[in-house]
């Protein structure tokens, strides 16, 4: 008996944004990876991936009313891949509010691991879905902006852009 296999179809997009242009992907379900211009880890497409702005009609949308200042949380089917403590740590992002800053140190309490910052950090840095999964809420301690897969620049944009709409 011959077992049947079946390869999964991965899609993406591209959408320009203030921040640069964003690399989106879906296995057609659910938003699986989001990637700024300038990303350091990622954003390349394969030759096995299916250009089709159909399946991120949806996540378009809430990312151009979040970079005009409409939303604030997004509303989206997300698969990122990652460890438990990934998952856990990706989690917390999303608990964050909309323009709130916090330290890696204070992440690692609210997941209940004090001490485990720097654990946090490099979860933080493999986060797969940014700005919709909102790593660049978390700085360094003091305020200080710090690391940024993105870019610095982009980060300090989305900061500055949370803290104006805010209010």
């Amino acid at each position: 008996m011959n077992a049947m296999t079946t390869t999964a179809t991965t899609y993406y997009t591209t959408m320009p944004s203030p921040v640069g242009e964003l690399l989106l992907v879906s296995d057609g379900e659910a938003l699986s990876h989001l990637y700024t211009e300038h990303h350091g880890r990622g954003g390349v497409v394969e030759d096995s991936w299916r250009r089709d702005p159909g399946p991120f009609r949806q996540v378009e949308g809430q990312l151009q009313a979040y970079f005009g200042g409409e939303r604030r949380l997004f509303d989206l089917p997300m698969a990122p891949r990652g460890t438990d403590f990934q998952q856990a740590v990706w989690g917390a992002l999303r608990a964050l509010r909309f323009g709130e800053r916090v330290s890696y140190g204070e992440l690692s309490r609210r997941l209940g691991r004090p001490g485990s910052g720097r654990a946090v950090g490099h979860a933080n840095a493999r986060n797969p879905i940014s700005i919709v999964v909102p790593c660049h809420r978390v700085v360094g301690s003091g305020g200080a902006l710090t690391g940024y897969a993105g870019g610095l620049d982009c980060k300090r944009w989305l900061l500055d852009h949370e803290a104006r709409f805010a209010g």
